[in-house]
């Protein structure tokens, strides 16, 4: 299977079935599948190739996701830019992945001339939504082709997508999907997520992260998919309501928000069937609230840009079994089981797999582990090391086969499911002048699940105020890197070869937590 035989097999039991649906307008099978035949021939007039890469910086909206849709029928490599994410950060990731061509939403419009003027293989450029912007117009760009689609050799084998990840030096690196990939973690969706009935997926947090790869498993039962511009809680309680809502994929931050909302019961969300969160467990509390409010629909997974979205799942039925006993309870801080088409285990720094309950890495193996990352072998091989994928997460495995992350062999901090990186943060607070060392951290946080905290360690005789430390990151940052709290320390702790162990940092603030995470 290709990537688009997803949306292929959706085109042809269902043409007149609403494809995709945004706040401008509501689009049939039919009419996606004839712009984004035109979008295939016109990429290819242009001069793409199969693995070229082409990507789409924009807030969720159809015309993204038709640019996906027709990027993927040309054989052409999906990056998805991410909409939150610095300037800096998008012309790195423009010039890691080789991209010679961009669509871009017109709220991007006053980045584009410096995008350009700093990624010099980026040759096309494209408005996605509005004419008379500085680039030729999406519909104009493919007006001029033909609505049938390409003749093209066979690409199954082939990368369709690098889905960004990052590494301890900070920098994101594309981990590449190829098209059976795809097809392997569909199978992990459509084993552990069966269609109900005919879906209706809602996009409301990023369409470069979980919420679009969720997207195309639903295509190929004609499903519908529903954009809004971002995870606004009232918003996405009203499109549960008014769409009837039967899948989406959010972080938990934003479902205690919905959850908090005093609307919240106005609503009717009894067509869900999966609503799928990611990137940090929910309390048993907020569980039971959640299944009160949306029903016995909740799922968590847990993935990552290497290992698509599915190396653990606890399903629906999963959750009610934990809340239906005490004993079964501490489920809900498991990221669930392996899925059918996986296999998980646990590893020490030998290579040996360890026995149920030991601690040890997280380790991997499956037909949809990522062929490695882009430009990058030596990181490739690091992550491969015994035969099986490294994820930096250490876990056990219970009796039952449940599985519990408790900490992570890297220093990567997960706030509000969102990827944050602390070499960069340090970096910045390092050209302070007043900074002798620093050491960012994750710290428990209720809504945030780890909030970024900054500790720093001041040159002699120096002063600085927090308030300086945070306008200095956020100068340079995205907003969900920038640190919430910063405390100011005499002396960072350090090994023998005075390396800082932040190890030994983050100890004090996990005290009384089960998790490290």
């Amino acid at each position: 299977m290709r990537l688009i035989d997803y949306f292929e097999r959706g085109l042809k039991y269902y043409p007149e079935r609403a494809c995709l649906i945004d706040a401008d307008g509501e689009y049939s099978y039919r009419e996606v599948a004839m712009r984004s035949h035109r979008t295939a021939n016109a990429l290819i007039a242009g001069g793409l190739e199969v693995e070229d890469t082409v990507a789409i910086l924009s807030p969720n909206g159809a015309p993204a996701f038709e640019a996906w849709i027709g990027a993927a029928r040309a054989g052409g490599v999906w990056v998805g830019l991410a909409a939150l994410a610095s300037i800096d950060e998008n012309i790195y990731v423009i010039n890691d992945r080789d991209a010679a061509w961009l669509f871009y939403h017109s709220s991007f419009e006053g980045e584009i001339a410096r995008i350009k003027a700093n990624c010099p293989r980026l040759k096309h450029v494209i408005c996605l939504d509005k004419p008379g912007m500085s680039h030729p117009n999406f519909g104009d760009f493919i007006a001029a082709f033909e609505a049938e689609a390409p003749e093209l050799p066979d690409y199954r084998d082939k990368v369709i997508s690098h889905f960004t990840s990052g590494g301890t030096t900070g920098q994101p690196k594309g981990a590449m999907w190829s098209n059976l990939i795809w097809e392997a973690w569909c199978a992990n969706v459509y084993a552990h997520m069966p269609i109900q009935k005919l879906p209706v997926h809602l996009i409301a947090s990023a369409m470069s992260h979980g919420a679009g790869v969720f997207a195309w498993p639903v295509l190929a039962y004609g499903g519908t998919v529903v954009c809004i511009p971002r995870a606004d809680p009232l918003a996405v309680l009203e499109a549960m309501h008014k769409y009837r809502v039967t899948h989406s994929f959010l972080p938990p931050t934003v479902i205690y928000m919905m959850l908090a909302h005093p609307k919240a019961g106005d609503f009717d969300f009894s067509a869900m069937d999966y609503f799928v969160y990611g990137g940090a467990p929910m309390s048993a509390d907020k569980v039971k609230q959640a299944i009160d409010l949306f029903g016995p629909c909740m799922t968590q997974i847990y993935g990552q840009a290497e290992c698509p979205c599915t190396i653990g799942i606890l399903s629906p039925a999963d959750h009610l079994e934990a809340l239906s006993a005490p004993d079964k309870e501490k489920r809900l801080l498991s990221c669930g089981r392996p899925p059918v088409f996986v296999k998980v285990e646990m590893m020490d720094d030998d290579g040996n797999l360890l026995a149920e309950g030991e601690w040890g890495e997280i380790v991997v193996r499956g037909t949809f582990v990522s062929l490695g990352y882009y430009g990058d072998p030596e990181a490739s091989e690091a992550n491969r090391q015994h035969g099986w994928h490294h994820t930096g997460d250490i876990g056990y495995k219970d009796a039952d086969g449940f599985v519990y992350i408790v900490d992570r062999k890297m220093d990567m901090i997960i706030s509000g499911g969102l990827n944050v990186y602390p070499i960069e943060i340090e970096r910045l607070i390092w050209s302070h002048p007043a900074v002798q060392d620093c050491a960012v951290i994750g710290v428990p946080d209720e809504k945030w699940g780890e909030a970024v905290k900054a500790i720093v360690e001041l040159k002699s005789g120096e002063s600085v105020a927090e308030a300086e430390i945070i306008a200095l990151c956020k100068e340079g940052l995205s907003a969900y890197k920038t640190p919430k709290t910063v405390e100011f320390w005499d002396e960072l702790p350090r090994s023998g070869v005075g390396k800082v162990l932040k190890r030994k940092v983050r100890e004090q603030f996990w005290i009384g937590h089960d998790r490290k995470i």
